[in-house]
């Protein structure tokens, strides 16, 4: 019997540079999981994943960026590729991962786990598929799914959400207030 995986700290997954890591040294941060691709209309929201981490990197934020090849061809490079453009065109410092199938019989095990945990706007209708390259999602320090969101939202906008489960952890207690976990 195998056992069913809890939290994003089950998992474990490849970097660019092909070094395995389990994502339990992510354990007690707040995780934004991001499908990246480097030929998408929605590219430059690297910036702003980027500004997001350095705000946040001292209170516990972790940026975790998976590209894929998975819609329209979009991230067709090699791992030296795609660490060389996010590092020259957006100055990429959060951990960037080998690429990923995020949708189908080879998707990750994260992938599976996280479109299990929240399936998004349209769940029932998509069935949990990743629908397109930036889609977020937002995990507690505990490792539990907080939220998922579209491809167009901005990452600027989660500032609100990224500062209320920092703060989640910050008191004698975790787990605080679950209001306003919007999800799209």
């Amino acid at each position: 019997m195998t056992e069913v995986p809890q939290s994003v700290f089950s998992f474990s997954a490849a970097l660019l540079d092909g070094q395995t890591i389990s994502l339990e040294q992510f354990r007690g941060q707040v995780l934004l999981i991001v499908n990246t691709a480097s030929r998408c209309g929605f590219t430059p929201q690297y910036a702003g994943l980027e500004a997001l981490y350095r705000r946040y990197r001292e209170r516990g934020l972790q940026v975790l960026a998976f590209p894929s090849n998975q819609f329209g061809g979009q991230e067709p490079g090699t791992a030296k590729e795609i660490g060389a453009f996010c590092a020259i065109h957006y100055g990429v410092t959060f951990p960037l991962f080998a690429k990923i199938d995020v949708n189908g019989p080879k998707a990750h095990p994260l992938y599976q786990f996280l479109k299990k945990e929240k399936t998004g706007a349209l769940g029932i209708l998509t069935r949990g598929r990743v629908t397109w390259n930036f889609t977020k999602f937002l995990i507690r320090r505990s490792g539990a799914a907080a939220g998922r969101y579209a491809p167009s939202m901005r990452p600027e906008k989660l500032a609100p959400t990224i500062e209320r489960l920092l703060a989640e952890g910050s008191g004698p207690f975790w787990g605080g207030s679950h209001a306003g976990m919007a999800e799209g």
